[in-house]
């Protein structure tokens, strides 16, 4: 996330992987299927973004019952090219893993925060 990588990003997914978005924003799908799919969809997003995460903060991770599923809080921090402002985007990480590659995972973060900081 920290250089825009889709490649590196989509190498963690397994092949069939579902990557969704609970809380869509205007323009983004609500979900991707697939590795590939992962690996074009923040292609596209992150190329036509403005947005520079400078740091991402981990807030917290769960344990859960199930050792595949992992929870995680984390606060994205970022600048906007465009108008030099800073933006904080809070978000929660369900994570499910088998064999060391992302095969689910249901994204909840704040995407108001970064059109907000553009205002």
């Amino acid at each position: 996330m920290l250089d825009k990588s889709p490649d590196d990003l989509a190498d963690l997914y397994a092949v069939d992987a579902v990557h969704e978005f609970p809380f869509t924003s205007p323009g983004f799908p609500p979900r991707y299927e697939g590795r590939e799919a992962v690996r074009a969809g923040y292609r596209a997003a992150w190329g036509a973004s403005p947005a520079q995460v400078q740091e991402v903060r981990r807030i917290a991770a769960y344990e859960t019952t199930d050792p595949e599923v992992i929870i995680a809080e984390h606060v994205v921090v970022g600048t906007l090219t465009t108008k030099a402002t800073t933006f904080t985007v809070p978000g929660l990480l369900i994570l499910h893993v088998h064999n060391g590659l992302i095969t689910r995972v249901r994204d909840y973060m704040d995407g108001s925060g970064v059109p907000s900081a553009g205002a």
